[in-house]
């Protein structure tokens, strides 16, 4: 990717630096003179006069390369963060539910109601009554007073799971089946001995079956202690537990008879309820597959209405918001893609990125809404400027939500294949992508900046090296002066002495 050599803001200037040419003459004329003069050469201040003369403008060049270079990363940076983040946001808002119709209940304390991710209950009007509750088998075992210390004999707890019906002889039977409902063909084993033979330790055990049916220890003000069962709420999970010992039959199960050893204080049964006439039965009191769309949560017998209501006003303040949002992106993308002094101007993926964004308004949004029906940004009042920028067109959007409340809600569906957050998700796949798109850039630049820096140690290396070169050409060129000088000053002591002899 081909890089720009401009920064947001500013282009660095380059330190204003000597000429090789002006840097070698001053260093030659300083040379000559202390030849003349009889001085001493200062060979530090013309190797580094030199070396600046060779190396500065290249120091220079790569210096301000590689601020352009951070600039263009920080900026990549900064898009992929808006993109990002505006993406999440709106995935939040559209997830959330605020957006599209909730359930309302008549009465409050038949049921309650909460629509599920993706629904779509606008017109919604149903009448639920509900006659029974789901409600789960229970039973406790008598009071053991030192439940800490107190054992049981070894032996074997079976568990049998199912439903409570009549067989051909007119008497209640326990037909068994597991918490999923389906037939057991063995019943369940639970094996006591002295490593478990206390209270708890029945408790532990009963629980490492995962049968559905959970054993806990109730502890009372004097200390004493309750096993206490308790299964799953249905029709179909009734439980009874036998023993094989007389030690254990304390723990004895049976919801068929009043004379069990564990006082069965509740039993299994479903809910019962009729919505608009038709009577249902459901092994739970949180029912997801009667209304699509809805979980309804039953609480109590009694009658209520369900209906829906539309959250207009939170529909036209994420329009709102979504505009605000956009238009604070695009400006920054304008600003970095700027062909004069965007830092960016020559990134192919940013310049994507602005055309994406600015085909949001005409693109089709839940395209299955059917003829006449706004299924564009542009249809129900978001306008794009001659500046790029988006506006709402208020009027548009209030008469859009009146005639076509449902396709309005729907392009802000989080359920809408073809939403608008859909299409920022797949706008911002394409925007990030690290094959095409600003993930590429990145790498890009980091590649060069990794080049570059690699050119400045180099360069580095070499003035480092044509100092210590010349250097030791100076000092050596000093020394010869040196000896010339004691020569000079001999000579013309024997030509003083001869002047004086003659």
């Amino acid at each position: 990717m081909t890089t720009t050599s401009a920064t947001s803001g500013t282009t660095p200037t380059p330190t204003p630096t000597k000429s090789t040419a002006s840097v070698t003459t001053s260093a030659t004329n300083s040379l000559l003179t202390s030849l003349g003069t009889g001085s001493g050469v200062d060979t530090s201040s013309l190797v580094t006069s030199l070396v600046d003369a060779q190396f500065a403008a290249k120091k220079s060049a790569l210096s301000t390369k590689l601020d352009t270079i951070s600039s263009q990363i920080s900026a990549v940076a900064t898009l992929k963060s808006n993109i990002t983040d505006f993406t999440k946001a709106l995935e939040n808002l559209v997830k959330g539910g605020t957006l599209a119709s909730q359930p309302v209940v008549s009465n409050a304390g038949v049921l309650s109601a909460t629509a599920l991710t993706g629904a779509k209950l606008s017109g919604l009007n149903s009448t639920i009554k509900v006659t029974q509750l789901a409600t789960a088998q229970t039973a406790v075992s008598a009071k053991e007073p030192t439940p800490k210390t107190t054992t049981f004999g070894e032996g074997t707890l079976t568990l049998k799971i199912g439903t409570i019906e009549t067989d051909i002889d007119g008497k209640l039977v326990l037909k068994g089946s597991d918490a999923d409902g389906d037939k057991l063909d063995d019943t369940i084993a639970i094996k006591i001995d002295e490593t478990n033979n206390t209270l708890s330790g029945i408790a532990a055990a009963i629980n490492a079956k995962k049968t559905g049916v959970t054993a806990s220890i109730v502890t009372d003000a004097d200390g004493g202690a309750y096993l206490s069962l308790k299964g799953v709420t249905g029709a179909a999970q009734a439980f009874s537990l036998s023993a094989d010992s007389a030690s254990l039959a304390p723990f004895a199960v049976n919801p068929l008879s009043s004379a069990s050893a564990m006082a069965v204080s509740s039993q299994s049964q479903n809910a019962q309820l009729t919505m608009d006439g038709v009577e249902v039965e459901r092994a739970s009191n949180e029912v997801s597959d009667l209304i699509a769309g809805a979980k309804l949560n039953l609480t109590a017998a009694g009658t209520t209405t369900l209906t829906s209501s539309r959250p207009t006003t939170a529909i036209t303040n994420a329009v709102n918001d979504f505009v605000d949002t956009y238009n604070g992106i695009v400006a920054t993308i304008k600003e970095q893609t700027d062909p004069i002094t965007g830092v960016l101007r020559a990134d192919p993926a940013a310049k994507n990125l602005l055309r994406a964004l600015q085909g949001l308004t005409s693109k089709v949004l839940n395209g299955n809404a059917g003829a006449g029906v706004p299924n564009t940004l542009a249809a129900i009042g978001i306008r794009t400027t001659r500046q790029g920028m988006l506006e709402v067109d208020s009027n548009a959007l209030t008469a859009a939500m009146t005639t076509n409340a449902d396709a309005v809600e729907a392009m802000f569906s989080y359920g809408t294949s073809d939403g608008i957050y859909s299409a920022m998700q797949s706008l911002q796949l394409n925007a990030t992508s690290s094959i095409y798109g600003l993930g590429a850039s990145n790498s890009n630049y980091l590649k060069t900046r990794s080049d570059t820096t690699e050119k400045q140690d180099k360069l580095t290396d070499q003035a480092a090296s044509m100092t210590a070169r010349l250097t030791q050409q100076f000092s050596s060129m000093n020394s010869k002066v040196s000896a010339y000088k004691s020569t000079q000053s001999f000579m013309q002591q024997q030509i003083d002495q001869w002047s004086k002899s003659n």
